[in-house]
């Protein structure tokens, strides 16, 4: 595959209603934009790659009534994070969640996933090809060489992974041009690669000093959590679903995680303040409720030490850096 936009992207958007169209000024210069017929949706999608190694994709547009699409993927590692999604991926079933960053290996069966209509899809994602991870890597780091697919795999979906989301969040707001845009999209790409194989260790490490049970158990807790992170869950009921008890829960947790229940639960809550802020006029003390806070001092105070900024300094310069963009 030496085109991936001739070879599969053209087709496949094509096919999904997208048509190339000028240059965004929204997005760096070096992509292709690509807009969504006004009859199935409104919104684009902008793709870079490079060579046959690798390309970039960012989501931002919406469909007007739900849809299954499905997409014949050549083999390939992808990471994606979303700042907003709807839907679930059926190949096989998978939620799709804000705030998530997760891997998907392309090339095994057709990726099927299914949106829900009006909700925008906005997301970021790294896909690199074999040309990258079998032979470029094996060929400059020849005896340190190690395959990336096991780690991509290990990745599968977490909220967990900050260096991962800023990483792509930086990603998706670049707007370099000429040589220094090329340069820095390979420096992406390797660092993510980096990233995913220290995470994958980390997992390992972790699984090591867990039994399959446990690990089963804690994946259970963390998608409860996943799901639950706006409301009060005590620990006696969290113990009761893992089949734990709450001493063994939070040791257990905190050596999957690397992160007690009470951290997890804040970083999930923040990353859904984050987005609310950058996307939305909604007022600070709904925001606050939104994701669990009662008291709007509460969340400012966490919220800051989350970010380093108040909630209203966060929501301005966001606002100013999409304004300059």
């Amino acid at each position: 595959m030496n085109d991936i936009i001739n070879d599969f992207y053209k087709d496949e958007l094509s096919k999904k209603g997208f048509v190339i169209s000028p240059h965004d000024p929204a997005f760096c210069a070096l992509g292709t934009t690509w807009q969504l017929s006004d009859q199935i949706g409104s919104g684009r999608y902008w793709i870079y790659h490079h060579q046959d190694m690798f390309d970039i994709k960012i989501h931002d547009f919406y469909l007007h009534e739900d849809s299954i699409l499905t997409f014949d993927m050549p083999e390939c590692l992808s990471i994606t994070k979303y700042e907003s999604i709807s839907g679930e991926e059926l190949t096989p079933y998978r939620r799709l969640e804000a705030g998530a960053v997760q891997t998907f290996i392309g090339g095994r069966q057709p990726y099927k996933i299914l949106i829900h209509k009006k909700i925008p899809i906005r997301s970021v994602g790294i896909e690199i090809m074999p040309a990258y991870y079998k032979q470029y890597l094996k060929e400059k780091y020849g005896l340190d060489y190690e395959n990336p697919a096991e780690s991509f795999m290990a990745v599968d979906k977490t909220f967990n992974f900050p260096e991962m989301s800023h990483l792509l969040s930086q990603v998706m707001i670049y707007r370099g041009e000429g040589m220094s845009a090329k340069l820095f999209y390979e420096s992406k790409v390797a660092e993510a690669v980096g990233m995913i194989v220290d995470y994958s260790k980390m997992q390992k490490d972790c699984q090591e000093k867990l039994s399959s049970f446990d690990i089963k158990q804690l994946e259970t807790i963390t998608s409860y959590l996943n799901d639950h992170y706006a409301h009060h869950t005590s620990l006696d009921q969290l113990s009761k679903i893992a089949c734990m008890s709450k001493t063994k829960l939070q040791s257990s947790f905190k050596k999957y995680h690397h992160l007690t229940i009470t951290e997890y639960l804040q970083q999930r809550r923040m990353s859904q303040a984050e987005f609310m802020l950058a996307n939305t006029d909604i007022p600070i003390y709904q925001i606050a409720a939104s994701v669990g806070y009662h008291k709007a001092s509460r969340f400012t105070e966490l919220f800051k030490k989350s970010t380093g900024l108040l909630p209203n300094a966060y929501r301005k310069i966001v606002r100013n850096k999409k304004r300059d963009n």
